[in-house]
């Protein structure tokens, strides 16, 4: 999986040409391996819902289709730009559990990273 990240920034013009600041733009777009495509479709998980953008689901499938916001400040652009990336940090671990089906897990104790499971 690959997260393809592009960003612009243009100048805004008023009615009579004047500067009216700059308008910033986020595209995202996620990449998934031939294999995480089969297991997505495989396990109909094209809808899975990895996070929610104004009240809207935003799924695997929609991500792959990329998004493209225009934002009036850089921060916002930073802001929602780190949204999408957590959003997507535990896809990873999905993708290993899909894998894991029909195999068996063993698990060692005292575990020593408690912390870092879910």
């Amino acid at each position: 999986m690959r997260l393809v990240i592009n960003r612009s920034q243009a100048d805004r013009k008023g009615v009579f040409g004047g500067h009216k600041g700059v308008a910033f733009t986020l595209s995202t777009r996620v990449e998934f391996t031939e294999e995480e495509s089969q297991l997505l479709e495989h396990y109909r998980l094209w809808d899975y819902s990895v996070m929610t953008q104004g009240g809207v689901p935003v799924t695997l499938r929609s991500m792959a289709s990329g998004d493209t916001q225009t934002l009036d400040d850089v921060e916002t652009l930073l802001s929602n730009e780190g949204v999408v990336k957590r959003s997507l940090d535990k896809i990873p671990q999905l993708f290993e559990v899909l894998r894991s089906f029909g195999g068996s897990e063993v698990v060692d104790y005292p575990r020593l990273r408690v912390d870092a499971d879910l």
